[in-house]
């Protein structure tokens, strides 16, 4: 089950992706992937989509989302895969996690236009598919195409970030509402590039601890912003935890992503997958 091509992580219009559903599914296609997921961010209006794409295309597939949580003063993303997109309980949490979004972008508009920079709101609202879904990466884009900064790596070392023009804090989900979603609608919940966080040895360990509490049973070892040493510790996390092993690019475009759907490392041969939890719900 290990040597599987899965990416289990990637993002489309309907969050801060550029390309459509059917793009990706074709994309993966193209790519060797063997199992796929959309996970769009606190959204899964793009699911039925997917299904649809990946079975014309010969693509099996796992339903997914990636979910915005508050833990420790951060920001942490929980991936689900695999679960049933019409629990009326996960389409109510996520709409609720996506309330506030519209209100923290003109925020943000705001801090932008006070250090020069006019027209922000705007201006991201013309790259974001779902206006429910305005986000930092939107920001991001309109930034580099108005030529304030040349690329998305410059925009988030100048702006957007703790302590920069036009960081505005959200309140998410919290890490036991994320879990208790995507573990009601039958799904595994996943702690996606854990690397990212910058948490301190005490913050991750309380963060792994709760997760597993929660019913959390997978984190990503391999993924597009790990470094393959973050990959080997974090299998060595996920053996400490006794967590399931998950794969996936966090493509998000084929100009701005480090990585493209599909060629990721493999995992560790002595590590379960996540998929392997999961061989009923594969579309």
């Amino acid at each position: 089950m290990n040597y599987i091509n899965a990416d289990l992580h990637c993002h489309s219009v309907i969050s801060d992706g550029t390309l459509s559903p059917e793009e990706l599914a074709l994309r993966a296609k193209s790519n060797g992937v063997d199992l796929w997921s959309l996970t769009d961010h606190d959204e899964i209006g793009g699911q039925e989509r997917a299904i649809k794409a990946a079975q014309l295309v010969g693509l099996s597939y796992l339903t997914g989302t990636e979910i915005s949580v508050s833990f420790a003063g951060k920001t942490v993303h929980i991936v689900g895969i695999g679960f049933d997109h019409l629990q009326t309980n996960l389409v109510a949490g996520l709409q609720s996690t996506r309330g506030g979004r519209d209100e923290r972008a003109l925020e943000m508009s705001q801090q932008l236009e006070r250090v020069g920079i006019k027209g922000a709101y705007s201006g991201a609202l013309k790259y974001a598919g779902n206006p429910e879904l305005i986000s930092r990466t939107h920001f991001a884009r309109f930034l580099v195409d108005t030529g304030v900064c040349s690329d998305t790596s410059e925009v988030f070392r100048k702006y957007l970030t703790d302590g920069k023009p036009g960081f505005v804090e959200h309140k998410w989900a919290t890490l036991g509402n994320a879990v208790t979603w995507i573990t009601q609608a039958k799904g595994v919940a996943v702690i996606a590039h854990p690397a990212r966080y910058g948490f301190t040895p005490n913050e991750e360990y309380a963060l792994f601890s709760e997760f597993k509490e929660h019913g959390g049973k997978g984190v990503e070892v391999i993924t597009g912003s790990h470094t393959s040493e973050e990959a080997v510790r974090y299998a060595d996390v996920a053996r400490e935890f006794g967590l399931c092993a998950s794969r996936g690019s966090d493509f998000h475009s084929p100009t701005e992503s480090r990585i493209d759907l599909g060629t990721l490392p493999q995992l560790p041969s002595d590590l379960t997958p996540v998929w392997s939890l999961l061989a009923n719900n594969i579309h």
